[in-house]
């Protein structure tokens, strides 16, 4: 799917994970080095396990 096409795709559901309070502020802490967001490279990893995955 091209660039253009993923941007056009609405963001209209959630996902609720938990995680250990201390894995949750070190990954939120490197995404603010990074000049990212949590929520962009989940769904970063997201997209990339089921492109690789998909049709396996």
């Amino acid at each position: 799917m091209s660039e253009k096409n993923n941007k056009k795709k609405k963001k209209n559901s959630q996902m609720i994970i938990r995680i250990n309070d201390e894995e949750r502020a070190q990954f939120i802490e490197l995404c603010e080095e990074l000049d990212t967001s949590a929520a962009r490279e989940v769904r970063r990893f997201i997209r990339e396990f089921v492109e690789k995955h998909d049709g396996h």
